[in-house]
């Protein structure tokens, strides 16, 4: 009974991504077809990136409500200073940066505020709702005064290329998330640092005692997490090839919707990055497909939320099922 319910589980969200492909593709002509295909990979490339670091995060018992805010701030960043360089008053000097170093800085900027995100939830005990919820507002008015409010756009070819060129018939988004992917999927599966996520998130009293540093895992995690949106912030700027001051909004719940139907808890300690892509591609498929069939995007929100409180549900029932 038990290996059944484990395994029923574990391969849910891949029985009903399969059945949402069945039913797509009998609604529509136009869904089962490989451009279709490239362009819901391509849809998807942002959330997945958010969506990897909000699992790591989730793992250890955690939870990100700023993802969407550091995506917008590490955007804005790496456009700012490709377009108009960075003053240093203070010294006189004028810095110019080339794509890379744009590229650089975004990164940084994301790590920099998932970091701050992971000081404050293990020095100062911040609840990780409050302390991301902080960083959700931080980010945002950083956003606003380094932009004024404005976009910032023509920010060149070889940047937008993140986000609009191909490699082999394939969108480059699809290749950096493919390959963050694999990254992560063997971080967390067959490397120290993996077992001792699930270890956090399974019991935190426990890993302590066994002598884990809880609080530099933790904190590790949360930058990851910052990193992640810094690359999501840059896919979506190119993709523009504008740095918009209110992008991301509303993303953090696409990504934590992704999460918890590609199977992991929101309690930690159960999940798998493998699971969170399932779960994007699930998010996706319904998307795209509803907009195939002229579904009002209103009432793509509404069955969205019915889907997440079904995967929280049966979440719940599989916890219960298995404490008897």
């Amino acid at each position: 009974m038990t290996w059944n319910r484990e395994h029923l589980a574990k391969f849910q969200s891949i029985a009903a991504l399969v059945v949402m492909l069945i039913a797509m593709s009998i609604l529509s002509d136009s869904f089962l077809t490989p451009e279709n295909g490239l362009n819901i990979l391509r849809q998807i490339s942002v959330n997945l990136c958010l969506s990897i670091g909000m699992t790591l995060i989730i793992l250890t018992g955690g939870i990100d409500l700023s993802v969407g805010a550091i995506l917008a701030f590490s955007g804005a960043i790496a456009a700012g200073v490709l377009k108009n360089g960075l003053r240093l008053d203070g010294l006189g000097v004028q810095l110019e940066f080339t794509v890379f170093g744009a590229i650089v800085a975004g990164l940084l900027v994301g790590s920099a505020c998932g970091m701050f995100n992971g000081v404050a939830i293990t020095w100062f005990k911040l609840p990780p709702f409050v302390a991301t919820l902080g960083m959700f507002s931080i980010a945002r008015g950083l956003t606003m005064l380094w932009t004024g409010g404005f976009p910032v756009t023509g920010l060149g070819e070889t940047f937008g290329a993140i986000g609009t060129g191909m490699v082999l018939g394939v969108p480059v988004p699809v290749w950096i998330t493919a390959a963050l992917v694999l990254v992560f999927f063997v971080l967390t599966k067959r490397m120290r640092f993996g077992r001792h996520l699930y270890a956090v998130g399974g019991n935190e009293r426990a890993a302590l005692l066994t002598g884990l540093p809880v609080d530099r895992i933790k904190i590790a995690v949360y930058t990851l997490g910052g990193l992640l949106s810094g690359v999501a912030g840059l896919i979506v700027t190119a993709r523009l090839d504008s740095a918009q001051p209110n992008a991301g909004l509303g993303y953090e719940l696409d990504s934590i919707a992704a999460v918890v139907i590609g199977g992991t808890s929101l309690s930690g300690g159960r999940g798998s990055v493998m699971g969170t892509v399932v779960g994007c591609l699930i998010i996706g498929v319904l998307n795209n497909g509803l907009f195939l069939l002229n579904v009002s995007p209103f009432w793509q929100q509404v069955v969205k939320g019915f889907v997440i409180l079904a995967a929280v549900a049966i979440d719940r029932m599989s916890q219960r099922g298995q404490s008897i």
